[in-house]
């Protein structure tokens, strides 16, 4: 297939184009806005490929999106393009509406003219596939079941608003317009290319250079952590062999408090490139700060329908996927160093509250 995929220079999108480009035999097109998240830098490995294309360009830009259709005739959209930090919603929702709601509207708008054009052979093999995320579910209690395909809706932020009503518009454009529509929610991601405003990169650099690392509240708050390249395979997974109008929820299986992955990676570095100058570990660097406002309490996912469905379940644990992704952020200092210089390395700090 011919994928186009938006957010494409993105954590999640870049890595799933990887994939695409590496482990299949389709081809990608990556329509990124470029902001301050994406880094074209994580598709080095693939920029030389004849299979990847790359447009740089807007989905709220509805003329640049009927060109881009017409131009490079994809057989499926794999639409990530999103505003995603929970606390950039708190402080600036606009952005959020624009781009998660209005974007994801003018995508849909621009996807089902270009499907209706398509000659029935095509329009049989069409998918356009929505990626989403658990926090439209709300929060769990210490002893719910995890989140599946039937949970009711319950966003409690600006971004997981945001992206509820960006899943409820796409299958809306499936149920009235007849758009073969996927939905997929995820649990948080973790792994190589992350923007370090997220919780695991912010603290491995921050414990890298001997900074303080900021825990909310008392650190108690609990997540389901997969690894991106898992998710990758995941979603294309979803894209071939996954029935339209279907939803299907995607997890790592590896819950832990917030508290506890800070002091893993505390472990690792301490056992990767020693102790602090003073002899301390890194774990006397953790410092717990006012909590964020609606800040859930838990998140964990059943993947049980991708195994039974679709055979996919994920390969890494935590216990094997962190410390990759902790090493991975040691030996590419040429991939994140620009962004502090970019940024201000202050700035980065006060941009990553966990």
């Amino acid at each position: 297939m011919n994928i186009l995929v938006t957010g494409g220079a993105g954590f999640i999108g870049s890595a799933v184009i990887r994939h695409l480009i590496a482990d299949t035999r389709h081809e990608a097109v990556n329509l990124d806005k470029l902001t301050y998240a994406a880094n074209p830098a994580s598709l080095a490995a693939v920029a030389g490929s004849p299979r990847y294309r790359f447009e740089q360009a807007d989905i709220c830009d509805a003329e640049a999106l009927k060109r881009i259709f017409a131009q490079h005739r994809p057989d499926a959209v794999m639409h990530l393009a999103a505003e995603s930090h929970v606390d950039r919603s708190v402080d600036a929702p606009e952005d959020f509406i624009a781009t998660n709601i209005v974007g994801t509207f003018r995508l849909l708008t621009a996807a089902r003219a270009y499907y209706e054009s398509l000659p029935e052979d095509k329009r049989k093999l069409f998918r356009f596939h929505h990626v989403s995320t658990d926090e439209v579910f709300g929060a769990l209690g210490p002893h719910d079941a995890p989140f599946c395909e039937t949970t009711p809706y319950d966003p409690s932020s600006p971004y997981s608003a945001s992206k509820a009503s960006a899943d409820h518009l796409v299958r809306a454009w499936g149920h009235t317009y007849g758009l073969p529509v996927l939905v997929t929610n995820c649990t948080n991601n973790y792994g190589p290319c992350q923007f370090p405003e997220k919780l695991i990169p912010l603290v491995i650099l921050r414990a890298l250079e001997g900074a303080p690392l900021p825990v909310y509240g008392d650190g108690s708050n609990r997540r389901d952590w997969l690894y991106v390249e898992d998710h990758a395979r995941a979603l294309a997974t979803v894209l071939e062999k996954g029935r339209p109008g279907e939803t299907y929820c995607i997890g790592g299986g590896t819950e832990r408090s917030n508290l506890e992955i800070v002091e893993a990676i505390c472990a690792i570095l301490d056992g990767m490139i020693g102790k602090l100058p003073n002899g301390e570990g890194r774990r006397s660097l953790i410092r717990f700060v006012k909590d964020r406002p609606g800040h859930d309490f838990r998140y964990a996912m059943a993947a049980a329908k991708m195994g039974a469905e679709l055979g996919w379940k994920a390969e890494e644990t935590l216990e094997t996927g962190l410390p990759k992704t902790v090493a991975w952020y040691f030996a590419n200092r040429s991939w994140w160093e620009p962004l502090k210089a970019r940024y201000g390395g202050e700035r980065l700090g006060l941009m990553g509250k966990p």
